[in-house]
């Protein structure tokens, strides 16, 4: 694993949503970090903080993707699964297609007790009965009952992948919530994290403002009036540390 990530940026991510989080990246210019169309298939286990391990699938072929090759365990997708360190995310590039899964329930479970902060892929995963009561943070594109070997060709890890079309570098920071995940170039994560932090206590309240009737000019965004009233506002509920 590189450097850990600060705790105060790890208990900021913890609480900031995801479009909170796009917003900061867009004030940066990165306009494409979240993962369109991923879904959490445990909503009760949404929540996931962590940095990426990535695995990177090209198309099957008949004469290689068979049954036997799980018998060897170099085989990249189990290698990856048994490298995966505690805090990290388990990111695969499926390419976008979901007609067989990019993993299962026992190699998910396997990566729950090695301390694996979530799993994320652009293609499919079987076994979504068990996955929708599993407590690991698991996004994807669909389900399918057919395993992986049918579609799906592990060829390494540890390598820059392309998931849901966005980019990701090993140790880059993915967040999670309910309305999906972001990426966090790793660099910027503790930055964008103490804004975020400070963007949705502003907005917060904001919210109460507009709850109260007030008008979005000189609302949301907020002018100067709003934020000296905001500024006395922050003196009696100051941001959680």
């Amino acid at each position: 694993m590189s450097d850990l990530l600060a705790a105060e940026t790890l208990t900021a991510l913890r609480h900031v949503s995801t479009a909170t989080l796009t917003t900061q990246l867009l004030a940066r210019g990165l306009r494409n970090a979240f993962l369109v169309g991923l879904r959490p298939l445990n909503p009760n286990a949404a929540r996931m903080v962590g940095e990426a391990f990535t695995l990177r699938y090209i198309p099957a072929r008949e004469d290689l993707d068979v049954l036997s090759v799980f018998q060897d365990p170099e085989h990249p997708q189990r290698k990856a699964v048994e490298s995966v360190d505690e805090g990290q995310i388990l990111v695969m590039d499926c390419r976008g297609q979901a007609r067989a899964a990019s993993l299962g329930a026992i190699l998910a479970t396997r990566l729950l007790k090695r301390g694996a902060a979530g799993i994320v892929t652009d293609g499919a995963v079987r076994d979504s009965p068990e996955f929708a009561q599993l407590n690991l943070p698991t996004y994807a594109a669909g389900v399918a009952a057919t395993t992986n070997l049918a579609q799906h060709h592990a060829v390494d890890m540890q390598v820059p992948i392309g998931c849901a079309e966005v980019p990701v570098y090993p140790g880059d920071v993915l967040v999670g919530d309910l309305e999906g995940v972001v990426v966090l170039p790793r660099h910027l994560a503790a930055e964008v994290a103490e804004a975020a932090a400070a963007q949705e206590h502003l907005e917060e309240f904001i919210q109460a403002e507009i709850a109260a009737g007030a008008a979005l000019p000189g609302t949301y965004p907020p002018n100067d009036d709003t934020r000296a009233r905001y500024a006395q506002w922050a003196k009696e509920n100051p941001l959680p540390t």
